[in-house]
């Protein structure tokens, strides 16, 4: 017998063998089936969990009954972290009750897995998520993936140190709020242990974060916890060393995204346990649990920074504003600026307001002016018209310099960020992709901003002229072009991922593009806003009110006009939004922008939800939209991506190369809950259908 034959012969011996373990194995796998699962013992005091499982699918967004085994029944408390068996998989859930009896008929599944015993989820911030989901149409999966930050176990077994005792002064809260009208009486509102309701329009000049440091102490010495969300790491660097200051050392802690798994949990924690009671930090901060919530403050809420870029996409002020509801906790909304939503608060009587007297707004603010191609400027200047940076604003410089720093807001980041044609004034296109030309740095090629491609002997298509111009300039060509304006002063930048936090209070000059200027010790001598055409320019629903947002931060770092303090506005003086610049005016500026968003029947009179992708998928939703009567649909139109995001919306596999539509329904805000919920009920078909999903946003910050 040959080799093949005596395998085929072994294998012939060896199957009745392996016939025989395969029946075995059947019938023990059927004798198991019919068994049902090993019998559970269950807990003896409230034997039921109700567990919120992390599946962000809309018709699965409810609590689900568990059994708690009695292994379990210490762990498995309210608000812990746990391991259930759903659809076939092991996922992660919250405890978020537990009952003695379930309403469902059959069996209950038991917890797989008591994962901590600590209650990182309380009844609060259980009842916040339900509300935020509600209100921006999505699942509570997906608003608890922001309010509770990854476990950390090293962490978690770490005892959190309580503040120590200290006492408040109430008298100096007080008169740091004294110079605003409202101010002192909404600071021993707090003291008191009320629950007053703001918006604080901050006069120029104002060292906000000792402002906001004092509020929450006098919240503090009622005995109530306090909670302030300001948008980046600068910010919460200055009300940190604010608190400090007021405070002392141990009385609150940070709450930012960028602090690292291990200090962010360690900072969770020390709330969840009631350790400390008071948090600053940025949106994510807005969930934080803070106990005996007293105080919710927010400082310039028109930041797009508090918007957040995953979903529901709910804004930091409306859910502090939801907490102030549901938590009856005092609410602040201050600002530089002020947002048309917190005009409305005021003209619905929410909140009132806290504003400085005109005298005091004269006195601590810089003495501003407009300059620009009117036919004044144009008989001293000639070019004017065309120069960037007009005598006028070229004087002011010169003579800041004199006696401290100056800041150039420029609203481009980057060298050249746009190119023309020098003779025609075609804009430069790529060669190759056709993308648009940009120079980075002054000794590089111009470079395509899409493909990358270097164009070193580039020609106009339409003239075939060679030379370059830039009509748009980045901070880097500025502070190039500064510099050899003024080559005995030095000149730094702060932009893009070099933003500077602070300056010293010695001549020098600083070119920041908007939201990056750094703090000058003692105020900038004086401040120049550049290209304010530019900001104009922005095809947005905001544009104007985050153009003024933007240069009434950057005046506001100047100084006092009785200590020298200058501003010069580069621009068209008869634009209405420079004159509020002028005036600091931007309460009369909002309450303007409110009416006409009423007349047009946008936000905040009216609720807004966009609805994003294919448009085949776009069509289909609205389809199965049922919308109330007075709700309007307006699209669907042609949208270009978000940088860094898929075309064909959120989660639409295999559509990266489909163009993008967006429709848009309106409904009167009192029909916003409406709304909302029928948005929630066409995603829970789509999801149990397993449709393409469809991205959906609740009043996006903007609509350009």
């Amino acid at each position: 017998m040959d080799r093949s034959e005596y395998d085929e012969a072994g294998q012939l011996a060896l199957m009745p063998e392996v016939a025989r373990a395969r029946a075995r194995k059947a019938r023990e796998s059927a004798a198991k089936k019919a068994a049902g699962p090993k019998p559970v013992d269950p807990a003896g005091e409230n034997p039921v969990a109700r567990v919120l499982v992390d599946v962000p699918l809309a018709h699965l967004d409810r609590p689900f009954d568990y059994l708690v085994p009695q292994k379990m029944a210490s762990d498995a408390v309210p608000g812990a972290r746990v391991k259930v068996r759903f659809a076939g998989q092991d996922v992660d859930g919250f405890v978020l009750e537990r009952v003695e009896e379930s309403s469902h008929e059959g069996r209950l599944a038991p917890l797989r897995r008591a994962v901590s015993p600590e209650p990182v989820l309380s009844p609060a911030i259980a009842h916040l998520s339900a509300s935020v989901a509600a209100r921006y149409a999505g699942t509570r999966s997906d608003v608890l993936r922001l309010a509770v930050p990854t476990r950390h176990a090293t962490v978690e077994k770490e005892p959190s140190t309580r503040a120590p005792r200290t006492s408040v002064d109430v008298g100096a809260a007080a008169a740091a709020w004294a110079r605003y009208t409202g101010g002192e009486a909404f600071v021993r509102h707090l003291a008191d242990g009320g629950e007053p309701r703001s918006v604080w329009a901050a006069a120029p000049s104002e060292d906000w974060p000792a402002a906001l440091a004092r509020a929450a102490a006098a919240t503090y010495a009622s005995g109530r916890g306090a909670l302030l969300c300001v948008p980046d790491h600068r910010d919460v660097a200055r009300v940190d060393a604010a608190l400090t200051a007021v405070l002392g050392e141990g009385h609150h802690v940070v709450l930012t995204a960028d602090l690292g798994p291990a200090q962010r949990y360690r900072s969770f924690l020390a709330l969840s346990r009631g350790a400390v009671r008071i948090v600053v930090g940025t949106r994510a901060a807005a969930f934080a649990p803070v106990h005996d919530l007293g105080l919710v403050a927010l400082w310039d809420d028109g930041d797009d920074l508090y918007a957040d870029q995953h979903a529901p996409y709910p804004h930091t002020r409306e859910v502090l504003l939801l907490r102030a509801h549901e938590e009856s906790c005092a609410a602040l909304v201050g600002g530089f600026a002020r947002t048309v939503e917190a005009e409305y608060l005021l003209r619905t009587g929410w909140a009132q307001e806290i504003a400085a007297p005109r005298d005091v707004v004269r006195r601590s603010g810089a003495q501003v002016a407009v300059t620009g191609a009117t036919d004044h400027e144009l008989s001293r200047d000639p070019f004017a018209r065309t120069a960037r940076l007009p005598k006028v604003a070229f004087d002011a410089i010169r003579a800041g310099l004199e006696r401290g720093p100056v800041l150039l807001q420029t609203p481009r980041h980057g060298y050249a960020t746009s190119l023309a044609c020098e003779r025609c004034r075609t804009p430069a296109r790529c060669t190759a992709c056709t993308g648009p030309l940009t120079v980075t740095a002054a000794h590089r090629p111009p470079t395509c901003r899409w493909c990358g491609h270097e164009e070193r002997a580039w020609a106009c298509r339409e003239c075939g002229g060679r030379g370059l111009r830039a009509p748009v300039l980045g901070d880097r060509r500025t502070a190039e072009e500064i510099g050899r304006a003024f080559p005995s002063v030095g000149v730094r930048t702060s932009s893009g991922d070099r933003v500077l936090a602070t300056v010293p209070g010695r001549a020098g000059i600083v070119v920041a593009t908007p939201g990056a200027e750094p703090v000058a010790e003692g105020g900038y001598a004086c401040v120049v806003l550049l290209d304010t055409w530019l900001m104009l320019a922005r095809p947005d629903l905001r544009t104007t009110e985050e153009s003024l947002r933007r240069w009434l931060n950057a005046a506001a770092l100047a100084r006092p006009a009785d200590d020298g303090g200058r501003v010069v506005v580069v621009g068209e003086s008869a634009e209405p939004v420079l004159q509020a610049v002028v005036r600091w005016d931007p309460a009369g500026f909002a309450q303007r922008e409110l009416a006409d968003r009423q007349s047009a029947h946008l936000p905040p009179a009216s609720r807004l939800a966009t609805l994003t992708g294919t448009s085949a998928v776009v069509s289909s939703a609205l389809g199965m939209l049922t919308l109330p009567e007075a709700a309007e649909v307006l699209g669907p139109v042609p949208v270009e991506p978000r940088a860094g995001e898929a075309r064909g919306g959120a989660g639409a596999a295999g559509a990266a190369d489909k163009p993008q539509v967006r429709a848009v329904v309106r409904v009167p805000r009192a029909l916003g809950a409406e709304l909302s919920r029928a948005l929630v009920q066409m995603q829970g078909v789509r999801d149990a259908r397993k449709m393409d999903p469809v991205r959906v946003q609740v009043d996006p910050i903007g609509l350009g």
